[in-house]
């Protein structure tokens, strides 16, 4: 895997931590909303785990926050 990738991902993990905050969310209050648990949440923040596109659709719609903007 090419370095960038796990950069990348956390990059994103950032951006789906900056989104749930801004929406007033805890990690908890987020994985309940879209059927997830809270260390799912966690890992993908931190960029342990990748999610799905499913879930990302789910956690810009969680948030109120554009899938592009997520992933951008």
């Amino acid at each position: 895997m090419p370095d960038w990738v796990p950069a990348r991902r956390r990059e994103i993990g950032a951006r789906l931590r900056q989104a749930r905050l801004a929406a007033n969310l805890t990690q908890l209050q987020l994985g309940e909303r879209i059927g997830r648990d809270h260390r799912t949440i966690h890992r993908w923040e931190y960029g342990q785990r990748v999610p799905s596109l499913d879930d990302l659709l789910l956690l810009a719609d969680a948030t109120g926050v554009p899938l592009r903007d997520l992933v951008g």
